[in-house]
């Protein structure tokens, strides 16, 4: 944590790679999060959430031990075994979660027996990586996450992409903003055993061609020869199938009933399922195939894809990943997914002006105060603020008033203003009469209401107008 010397002691800063969300920024990150999970359920799945940290062993049995290296690693500190441990192996117990995945997989493992066929879930959890912070990508973030488990047909893939697509509708992108790359590793392993790389060579072709971009050339190549793949030729036909696949998606977003592609490899007869349930949820225009598009992580299997925005920067990456919750424990189930940051995501928002400004994230959010209390009097009126922002407040409404000390109504109006109010109810010498006037902050009238119809003419009021 950095720290400077300030008059008063030290000053503190948050970690690198962290973020503090002050009200503003707090709103935009709501924001982001009810539209994920208002999607999320409108498409059918249930919200799940997890423990912040799990053993070291889950995250070691899915991906090696050499993933423990890129994680925050967790241990109390109170326990001398725990300690001599880390002294000795460089591990610690526990980690924070990096990716919400292996904990679902342990989630479903466990009650596997009792879970429905399929099982949708969705989560958004906050996940930790001890790496470089850089643009869009942080040490600290919020991820939505969203699964269905138990089917192993082309209609839960779509099922998962239709929800992404869902989001960005929601949110007001179009297929112009983003683009859905879809891949399957089914079909690019079968093209790298047609083109000589033995079977135990796969998982490492696999690696080689999804860093393929962020590798220098000789090197790419050089590690290609090692296991006896052409690298050019193996793109060439890997190309040549891609330019088939995107040309049958064009045949059926134009409303050609068989597009024209080879449907005797299994993988490829896959793709053409999928492509048939992308068109029944009106998605199509929003993909593309991408089959350099392979996912790092070995346990993913058959249909992978990433959703990329401009500048091919990743908004969001998953696939199948059939054989993981067996790896935990659980019976052979199928399961495929998706993971999406808030980082990336309110950055395309950003860039493309549809991130909302305060006002709009006050009415989207519920948090404009219904009313705002104001004296216009003397002592006697000061004193009965309080207890009407009680009122208000016991009658359900969200009441507000200023803490400053000026009487001067126009400040205290643009205060009430200020914080979005719906309207603002001036406290007056005609309070001891039992009425007070009420100005609408949303179309400028003023009311002359008594006390005890204060309550149910604001609620009509925020019914009319919402």
């Amino acid at each position: 944590m950095a720290e400077t010397e300030g008059k008063r002691g030290k000053k503190f800063q948050g970690p690198k790679g962290t973020r503090d969300f002050y009200p503003r920024e707090m709103a935009r990150r709501r924001y982001i999060e009810q539209a994920w999970r208002k999607v999320a359920i409108r498409h059918g799945f249930d919200e799940i959430e997890g423990p912040t940290f799990e053993s070291s062993d889950l995250y070691a049995v899915k991906s090696g031990e050499g993933i423990l290296g890129e994680l925050f690693q967790a241990f109390s500190g109170k326990s001398p075994e725990e300690v001599e441990q880390v002294k000795a192996t460089g591990r610690a117990p526990y980690a924070l979660r990096p990716e919400f995945t292996p904990t679902l997989a342990r989630m479903f493992a466990d009650k596997a027996a009792s879970l429905p066929r399929p099982t949708k879930w969705f989560a958004i959890p906050l996940h930790y990586r001890a790496e470089r912070p850089q643009r869009g990508r942080l040490r600290e973030f919020l991820q939505w996450n969203v699964d269905v488990i138990g089917d192993g047909s082309a209609a839960a893939d779509a099922e998962v992409i239709a929800a992404a697509v869902g989001l960005f509708r929601e949110l007001g992108l179009e297929s112009k903003h983003l683009t859905v790359r879809l891949s399957n590793r089914d079909l690019v392993s079968e093209m790298l055993r047609a083109s000589g790389v033995g079977e135990a060579s796969v998982p490492a072709a696999l690696t080689l061609l999804d860093r393929r971009d962020r590798m220098p050339p000789e090197v790419f190549e050089s590690s290609c020869a090692e296991i006896g793949l052409d690298p050019i030729a193996f793109i060439r036909g890997l190309d040549e199938v891609q330019k088939q696949m995107n040309e049958a998606l064009a045949a059926l977003e134009n409303g050609r009933a068989n597009p024209p592609i080879d449907r005797s490899s299994p993988a490829t007869a896959g793709l053409v399922a999928l492509l048939a349930e992308l068109a029944a949820r009106d998605i199509l225009k929003w993909c593309e195939f991408d089959f350099s598009i392979v996912r790092g992580l070995a346990y993913y299997t058959g249909t992978v894809f990433e959703i990329t925005a401009q500048g091919q920067r990743a908004i969001a990456g998953g696939g199948r990943y059939d054989r993981l919750i067996e790896m935990f424990g659980g019976p052979p189930t199928p399961a495929v997914g998706f993971g999406m940051g808030d980082v990336v995501l309110s950055l395309v928002l950003e860039e493309n002006g549809l991130m909302p400004d305060e006002a709009m994230l006050a009415e989207y959010l519920n948090t404009r105060p219904d009313a705002f209390i104001i004296s216009a009097g003397g002592p006697e009126c000061d004193a009965a603020v309080v207890p009407l922002v009680a009122e208000m407040r016991q009658a359900g409404l969200h009441a507000r008033r200023s803490y400053k000390s000026t009487s001067k109504i126009d400040k205290l109006l643009k205060d009430a203003a200020a914080c979005f109010a719906r309207t603002a109810i001036i406290i007056d010498d005609a309070y001891s009469g039992g009425t007070v006037s009420v100005k609408d902050l949303t179309d400028g009238t003023q009311h002359i209401l008594k006390r005890e119809e204060l309550p149910g003419w604001i609620r009509d009021r925020r019914a009319a107008k919402p």
